[in-house]
């Protein structure tokens, strides 16, 4: 065989064992009765080996290919609250109940370096920056911190609310921000990194100058209820939120006020809200179990609820064409 032919048959069978080694494990009649039967029809290896065995049964409406495998991530001992993809899309953070942060090699599934710690109660948010640097995570603990990515030294003192955390090697970049006795929920850069927007549970949206370390104006307020998700428009020019109050907004980023009336179809909390890459839609998730679309100019909804899930949709993000769904899991 050439070796782009031996590369083929050797990713095939990968395939093949990620598909069927749990079943032919348990009984080998079943590489006979289930593997070959129901490999895909271009599946090279299944061809190959099925040449020797001409009276195990034919399937009809053989799949193409093989189906994606999806990755689960696995290494947090409590719930994952919060996800998010480094810019360059090469690695995944998340957040959890077990006041710890992790970064995953968005390729291989596999964990990267050791959990970074810090927090003394549940992260609710993290969020890389927009030159992939610094993580920013938000906690129960009432603190939001940075952390720089290159040395993992605490980077100064935003105020006992926002923590950053270095993404490479984990250790923590700025003090605690202080100035706030409600905990955060979530926390978001603006695309130029010289800003932050958290959001709390005393129903507020804050703004922070990274550079002073200091608050921007006066909180944001609208929402009725907890404010558990916020995040940036990739222009810089919005902001979105979602609530407890079971809504959407939008706010100006330049002078805080709210554009547009609330996005309303939820029918319970809305825990996390994001805008698709050219800003131009925005996408929710809710504990009623429903994701939903939306269009970012107009507020309408675009198409039917993406519905599938047996519990609460805690995180989404949007990284080119694809959607990074986190669902809490009791």
């Amino acid at each position: 065989m050439e070796y782009e032919e031996v590369l083929m048959f050797i990713k095939d069978g990968i395939k093949f064992v990620q598909n069927f080694a749990g079943i032919i494990g348990k009984s080998t009649p079943h590489l006979y009765l289930s593997a070959l039967p129901f490999s895909p029809s271009r599946s090279i290896l299944a061809r190959s080996v099925m040449k020797s065995f001409g009276g195990i049964a034919q399937v009809v409406g053989q799949q193409d290919d093989w189906p994606m495998n999806p990755q689960v991530l696995q290494g947090h001992t409590s719930s994952v609250l919060s996800v998010a993809f480094s810019p360059d899309g090469r690695h995944i953070v998340s957040s959890s109940g077990d006041k710890t942060i992790r970064l995953w090699d968005a390729q291989t599934g596999g964990q990267v370096g050791n959990p970074l710690q810090g927090h003394t109660d549940s992260v609710w948010s993290v969020e890389f920056s927009p030159d992939g640097r610094h993580i920013v995570s938000g906690s129960e603990d009432k603190t939001i911190r940075l952390w720089d990515a290159q040395t993992g030294s605490q980077v100064g003192n935003l105020q006992e609310i926002i923590q950053l955390w270095d993404a490479q090697t984990g250790s923590q970049v700025l003090n605690p921000l202080s100035g706030h006795t409600s905990l955060v929920n979530s926390v978001a850069f603006s695309p130029d990194g010289r800003h932050l927007v958290s959001g709390f549970w005393n129903n507020t949206i804050q703004f922070w100058d990274v550079q002073t370390n200091s608050p921007v104006g006066n909180p944001l307020k609208g929402h009725t209820d907890t404010v558990w998700s916020v995040a940036f428009s990739p222009d810089g020019r919005r902001i979105i939120s979602s609530s407890g109050d079971k809504s959407v907004r939008l706010w100006d980023a330049q002078t805080g006020g709210q554009v547009g009336n609330p996005l309303q179809g939820h029918t319970s909390s809305v825990l996390s809200v994001t805008f698709s890459p050219d800003g131009r839609h925005i996408v929710s998730g809710s504990w009623d179990k429903i994701i939903r679309l939306w269009d970012a100019q107009t507020g309408d909804q675009l198409g039917n609820p993406f519905q599938g899930h047996t519990s609460s949709v805690t995180s989404t993000k949007v990284q080119a064409r694809y959607i990074l769904i986190y669902r809490y899991k009791s």
